[in-house]
């Protein structure tokens, strides 16, 4: 009877993971423009070929709410009257996947680092990031849509504003120094939110926070 043979030995090398808190400070406001619950709707019942209803009245106080990430209180449900009565005190947040899209498109921009690389070699530990800022002010724009057609657009706005990422990195693919080069890069060149330099635009600039 034949001998099976001895499993071969694997040696698999360790991946050195290490955690950074970055602090990123706004340097021009930041624009939201979330998804909301209406617009979720509106897109799932097309998919389902559901009947048209008549087209809703605009109310900007409310597309400015809705355009924001809510942390609290919960957005879906509450009347305007009770969201201009929570908004002072409520808490905003953005996606995480917005800071990390732009330092992995800022390695356009930096020497020896390659987009495939950063995307592998570091993430933020979170889906949404908390905006530390005071309440954010609706803004009014002008803008064109499918077509050429223009319509009014509001949306909510944090003229000053700060995160703090939460960050996971493989010390044995990239440094906390190039992360953080990668963010400052990022902040200058790409930006995040509407209307940001990635887009032609000014706004959701950053810089890493000193101190």
């Amino acid at each position: 009877m034949a001998k099976t043979a001895a499993p071969k030995a694997f040696s698999i090398p360790k991946i050195n993971l290490k955690r950074i808190s970055i602090p990123l400070e706004g340097t021009s406001a930041l624009i939201c423009h979330a998804w909301s619950h209406k617009a979720k709707g509106l897109m799932l019942d097309k998919q389902m070929k559901k009947a048209k209803q008549a087209k809703e009245a605009k109310n900007p106080f409310i597309d400015f709410c809705d355009s924001l990430y809510w942390l609290t209180p919960e957005r879906n449900g509450q009347d305007e009257a009770a969201l201009k009565k929570a908004l002072p005190k409520a808490k905003f947040s953005f996606p995480a996947v917005a800071f990390k899209s732009a330092a992995v498109s800022a390695c356009s921009h930096v020497d020896g680092m390659t987009k495939v690389a950063a995307r592998g070699s570091f993430h933020i530990d979170c889906d949404m990031i908390e905006i530390e800022s005071g309440p954010p002010t609706m803004r009014e724009d002008m803008v064109r849509i499918g077509m050429g057609t223009a319509d009014i657009r509001y949306r909510g706005e944090f003229a000053k504003w700060r995160v703090t990422l939460p960050v996971t990195y493989n010390s044995n693919v990239i440094s906390a120094e190039q992360i953080l080069n990668l963010f400052e890069t990022a902040g200058f060149a790409i930006g995040v939110g509407e209307w940001r330099p990635e887009k032609n635009g000014s706004y959701g600039r950053f810089h890493v926070a000193r101190g």
